[in-house]
């Protein structure tokens, strides 16, 4: 397994790639596949021949757009299959490859469709969703562009609601006194002081009320009824049925900002134009992640084949190419990239629809984490359990030192357990690590010794009242220390 990249000169690149791409239209295809394995051995150990897959994936999309019109049409996305054990990094690597292209992306589980006709979800709603997060991106982007109008035009506004603007001024013949000044004059001394107040800070507490726009129906409503499920065109006509209606809310001018800042940035905001641009972005740069894709292969003893079967057939035209219609338009799925993952015990790949591996030319076996991988875990990713640890117990002003053989120990310990009895992956240094410091999480606010290490003696100690069947039940823990059959 590759250690991961520690070279300040390829960091320093590589930082200077994705600064250059983040106000890039185009999300950060740019990256080479050596930079992208490099950014996600930041995060994942191992794995290698998964990030591989990966990387070329995301280049392939760059060299695409580098194309000509005709011959780009016809360049359709290598789809993937990821198979391997819960736990080994695959949901993770998706993840962070759509985070690091900033691309849209959406994590579904197959197990939650079922074929047309059965009660569940439809699998076109994998693209719908994909489109909403991809108008969110977009709205989020705007956001940042207009933020400092934005801001210039709330500051404005709460001046106004803090003191009227008359609706008539009349000017003075004689100005120049305190009894003399302008209407105009006076309101606009005040409104300086107001607005230097406000700069300060010091009327954040002040009570002001404003207009806000509410739905009759809120939206927890309409998703009991089934609205995200419905035809997008039944949708639209729904939306338009539920009246708007203002009211006055009283509030203080902090808790109003937020408020007021999203209005002022609504009407800044081209939505007509966001709305293009996520659709664009959505057919050109989406990523879907299907998790649990074994899980819809026929030939199981129990349960229902012919919907799991037709989950599949009712894939196959999405993966393939075709355009599903939305409530903001239609979308065309030909060059959205599919990344299917699943465990495989009871299945392989190759037990899918014919029709369907087709469309997965790329598999990929993610192994089984070792010790050694375990212990890499504990450590080397960004933000790691030792460190989100050590950060936890700092803000109660404690500090914790794990040492190499602490870590040694607990990395042997989940290690173990996951060998004699269910293999959760690393999802099992979860479990050690919040045993091993579950009285000091607990004892913390009156902790005396703000000084703790936390080595192989220590992990020992915490971790002796899991020796016991009964409670390793109890904990979630197998006999670790019984042999196999």
């Amino acid at each position: 397994m590759t250690e991961p990249t520690s070279s300040a000169s390829s960091s320093a690149s590589t930082l200077a790639v994705l600064s250059s791409q983040a106000g890039s239209d185009s999300p950060g295809t740019h990256l080479t596949p050596r930079q992208i394995v490099a950014e996600l051995d930041k995060f994942i150990i191992g794995q290698d021949d998964a990030k591989r897959a990966i990387a070329i994936a995301i280049r392939n999309r760059w060299r695409r757009q580098q194309l000509s019109g005709a011959i780009r049409e016809e360049v359709a996305p290598k789809n993937i299959i990821m198979a391997g054990p819960t736990g080994v990094g695959k949901t993770e690597i998706a993840r962070r490859m759509a985070a690091l292209v900033n691309a849209p992306f959406v994590k579904v589980e197959a197990t939650k469709f079922t074929e047309v006709g059965y009660v569940g979800r439809d699998v076109e709603s994998m693209i719908r969703d994909l489109l909403e997060r991809a108008i969110k991106m977009e709205h989020e982007k705007q956001s940042r562009n207009w933020s400092a109008k934005a801001a210039e035009a709330l500051e404005e506004r709460i001046l106004d609601y803090l003191l009227p603007r008359p609706a008539s001024i009349s000017v003075s013949v004689q100005p120049g006194t305190e009894e003399n000044m302008s209407t105009a004059e006076r309101y606009e001394r005040t409104r300086s002081k107001l607005r230097q107040q406000l700069r300060e800070g010091q009327l954040e507490d002040r009570p002001i009320e404003i207009t806000v726009e509410e739905k009759a129906a809120p939206v927890n409503i309409l998703s009991n009824v089934g609205f995200d499920q419905m035809d997008p065109g039944m949708q639209d006509m729904l939306e338009k049925m539920i009246p708007s209606k203002s009211v006055q809310r009283k509030m203080s001018v902090g808790e109003a900002r937020k408020i007021l800042h999203q209005q002022e940035l609504d009407k800044l905001i081209d939505h007509e134009k966001m709305i293009e641009k996520a659709l664009e972005n959505t057919e050109q740069n989406g990523i879907v992640f299907l998790d649990e894709i074994d899980k819809v292969c026929g030939g199981e003893a129990s349960g229902p084949d012919v919907s799991r079967e037709g989950v599949q057939r009712d894939l196959l035209p999405i993966v393939e190419g075709s355009t599903i219609n939305t409530r903001h338009g239609f979308i065309k799925t030909d060059h959205i990239l599919f990344v299917a993952a699943g465990a495989f015990s009871r299945h392989k790949p190759s037990d899918l629809m014919p029709e369907l591996q087709g469309r997965f030319p790329i598999r990929v076996k993610l192994s089984d984490l070792t010790k050694e991988d375990f212990r890499r875990i504990l450590t080397e990713p960004q933000n790691s359990l030792t460190t989100q640890q050590t950060a936890l117990m700092a803000t109660e002003g404690i500090t914790v030192e794990f040492t190499a053989d602490g870590i040694e120990m607990m990395a042997e310990k989940a290690f173990e357990i996951n060998d004699t009895q269910q293999n959760i992956g690393a999802r099992r240094l979860y479990a050690v690590m919040e045993k091993v410091l579950e009285d000091l999480s607990f004892d913390a606010p009156d902790q005396q010794d703000k000084q703790i290490c936390v080595d192989a003696a220590y992990v020992s100690e915490h971790l002796a009242g899991v020796t016991d069947d009964e409670d390793l039940s109890v904990f979630g823990f197998a006999a670790a220390t019984v042999k196999k059959d």
